[in-house]
């Protein structure tokens, strides 16, 4: 079993998981960060776009970080924002990468991103010019992407120049998460990220049938949303059959590049019991690291730091 550290240090007033959680979307965002419009074409005949924002880096040997937002996320998201200010700082060339409808990629796509989309993220690094990764990439998944960054890692790794990958709160076991968000404590959590994600799934440019537009505003859960919208739409029998193929429980064992995966013990959104369980052991290119405290995609420290990133900036620097 992973230790579970006391290495992060909250910082006040920020205490406890709901708190730490809640920071990005208590705070004003952070100032927004220009960059190259990049449109990026999916190869599965849907016509699909993807956007995202390129920011070129100091340092020319470094890889390109690759930034993706968690469910009802954007390149707006304020964790996405801090991660490219961060990286940026540190010299490494930047992609915020908006998938499939979400944020401004809504306009330019039918169809909808899903924890198990892993094939976008291929079709995407497929479609950005080779300067951009002649010196290799690195994934940093948030939340969900998270799951479909290390299903991802699985599947194209070895296809593609992945040097690492680094995930942050993310669900291993998507039927346990979903239990876990039915949970009383979490109904604003549920409701909240609900409302987003399927106002996101009827935005302009969303093609949804008449059922499954119904199915959408009649969901009061993800249980529901999945089993009647996500599942059905994607080829999956219902939400139990999408989620035992999508979750990165089932693929750990097949990923060969360096992974760092970070999450909190008192996260309120993802429970911590698979990674407590997985033995890590089996695989020595997976790096678990555990904390008792930091939220869901939150990590704020002491003196307006970030952990998180600072651990994935560790993790980087151990590896060249």
């Amino acid at each position: 079993m992973p230790i579970v550290s006391d290495a992060f240090r909250q910082q006040a007033p920020w205490w406890g998981g709901d708190l730490q959680s809640l920071r990005n979307t208590l705070r004003a965002p952070p100032p927004p960060i220009a960059g190259e419009r990049l449109f990026l074409q999916m190869a599965d005949g849907s016509g699909d776009r993807l956007w995202a924002l390129y920011n070129p880096g100091s340092d020319a040997d470094k890889p390109l970080v690759i930034l993706i937002h968690g469910l009802a996320g954007c390149e707006e998201s304020s964790y996405i924002i801090h991660g490219t200010g961060y990286f940026q700082r540190h010299g490494y060339a930047t992609l915020r990468l908006n998938l499939r409808g979400a944020g401004p990629s809504r306009p330019t796509c039918t169809l909808q991103s899903h924890a198990g989309r892993s094939r976008d993220l291929h079709d995407a690094i497929q479609a950005l010019p080779h300067a951009l990764v002649s010196r290799g990439i690195v994934v940093v998944g948030f939340s969900l992407s998270g799951n479909m960054s290390l299903k991802f890692a699985a599947e194209y790794g070895d296809e593609l120049p992945l040097r690492a990958l680094a995930t942050v709160s993310a669900p291993l076991d998507l039927a346990l998460t979903s239990a876990n968000m039915l949970r009383p404590r979490n109904t604003l959590y549920n409701r909240k990220l609900l409302r987003d994600f399927c106002r996101e799934c009827l935005a302009p440019g969303a093609l949804v049938s008449a059922p499954e537009r119904a199915a959408i505003k009649s969901a009061r859960n993800f249980m529901e949303l999945d089993d009647n919208f996500v599942a059905p739409r994607n080829g999956y029998h219902d939400a139990y059959d999408y989620w035992a193929n999508c979750q990165a429980l089932e693929y750990l064992s097949q990923i060969r590049q360096p992974t760092l995966l970070l999450h909190a013990q008192d996260d309120p959104i993802v429970p911590i019991k698979p990674y407590l369980d997985y033995d890590w052991a089996a695989n020595p290119r997976l790096f678990p690291v555990l904390t008792r405290r930091g939220g869901h995609v939150g990590f704020h420290a002491a003196e307006n730091r970030t952990y998180h990133l600072d651990s994935v900036l560790k993790f980087l620097a151990q590896l060249a």
